[in-house]
């Protein structure tokens, strides 16, 4: 049974990691929805505002958190090796690590910069807009999956 400071370490990863599920499944679910309900150039200028807010550090702390809680959490994993629960663990802060914190910088935050650069009224967001809503949301979706198997994961090393 995993005890002590690690525990609490642990914890702290089901708590960010949960958290960061929460957030994107809303996106997925319902703010992406009523984002590509709206006329391509307001639903340009909220989404590049939105984007603007979402790198502050309320939600920024939790996201980028999490990735340094994951990388911490394999580090002592690697160096205690649990008797139980080490296989979750490590698979826990790779999919948080890769899934969630990774495919941000590798899918999601390239569409959101190109998105930046368009002006909302332009034809060409208006073009844009629909593929961007397609390709970030399915990008959203497995960062969703992503960080919620790692916060079961989490969860069931600990039991």
């Amino acid at each position: 049974m995993i005890g002590g400071p690690f525990f609490v370490l642990v914890v702290l990863g089901i708590l960010g990691t949960g958290l960061v599920a929460g957030v994107f499944c809303g996106f997925s679910t319902f703010v992406m929805r009523g984002l590509a309900a709206l006329p391509p150039a307001q639903g340009v200028a909220a989404m590049n505002a939105i984007n603007v807010a979402a790198v502050r550090p309320a939600f920024m702390t939790v996201f980028a958190g999490s990735a340094a809680l994951s990388a911490l959490i394999a580090v002592v994993t690697f160096v205690v090796w649990p008797e139980e629960g080490k296989v979750e663990l490590l698979l826990g802060s790779a999919l948080y690590l890769v899934g969630s914190f990774g495919l941000t910088i590798v899918a999601n935050v390239p569409r959101n910069e190109r998105l930046a650069r368009l002006t909302p009224g332009a034809p060409e967001a208006a073009v844009y807009w629909p593929a961007y809503v397609r390709e970030w949301t399915f990008w959203n979706h497995v960062r969703t999956v992503a960080s919620a198997a790692a916060a079961l994961l989490y969860i069931v090393a600990l039991t």
